[in-house]
C-alpha cells in the first residue's frame, strides 16, 4: 500500500507547478530504499519519472534523469539496516550530490563542447538547479520519513497497521 500511496504522492507532485527541481521523487527514492522490499524499492521511483515524463514530455536527457533515479533507489536499499538520523540526512544528500553529478554529465555531453570549459559552464550553470534540488531533497525526506514513523507509532496494534505499515 506504501509503494503506492508513494507513487501517486510523486507523480501529483511532479504534475502541478512547482519550483524547478523542487518535488519529492528523490526523498521518495530515498525512503523506499530504507522501507520497502529491496528489489521493489529502486523501480518505485523510476516508475515516478517515466509516467510523470510521458505526461510532462520526454526530454534527451531521461537516459540520465532516470538513471540517477534507479541508482538512487539502489544505493538507499543500505538505509534498510543502517536507519539512523545522520545516516538519512547522509543518504538525502549523497543522492542529490549523485543526481546533480550523473544528469550534469549527460547535459555537458549533449549541450556543451567536450573541453574543461565547456564541463565548468555545465556544473556552474547547474547550481541554481542544485540548491532547490537539495533542499527540496532534505525538507521531503525528514517529511516521508518523520510521517512514517509517526503512523508506525499511532497505528500501534490496530487492524490499520498492516495497510500503513511496511514490515
Amino acid at each position: 500500500m506504501i509503494a503506492y500511496i508513494l507513487i501517486v504522492a510523486g507523480l501529483f507532485a511532479r504534475l502541478i507547478p512547482h519550483a524547478p527541481n523542487f518535488v519529492p521523487v528523490m526523498a521518495i527514492a530515498v525512503f523506499a530504499g530504507a522501507y520497502l522490499d529491496k528489489k521493489a524499492a529502486p523501480w518505485i521511483p523510476l516508475l515516478v519519472m517515466v509516467l510523470s515524463d510521458l505526461v510532462i514530455g520526454l526530454h534527451d536527457m531521461v537516459i540520465f534523469t532516470w538513471g540517477a533515479f534507479l541508482l538512487i533507489g539502489i544505493l538507499s536499499t543500505w538505509l534498510k539496516s543502517h536507519r539512523t538520523l545522520g545516516n538519512v540526512f547522509a543518504a538525502s544528500v549523497f543522492s542529490a550530490v549523485i543526481f546533480f553529478l550523473i544528469t550534469n554529465v549527460g547535459v555537458w555531453l549533449s549541450w556543451y563542447p567536450h573541453n574543461y570549459q565547456g564541463l565548468a559552464d555545465c556544473f556552474i550553470k547547474a547550481v541554481p538547479f542544485f540548491r532547490n534540488t537539495l533542499v527540496s531533497n532534505v525538507v521531503f525526506t525528514f517529511v516521508l520519513f518523520g510521517l512514517y514513523e509517526l503512523a508506525r507509532k499511532l497505528a500501534g496494534e490496530t487492524k490499520y497497521r498492516p495497510i500503513l505499515i511496511a514490515e
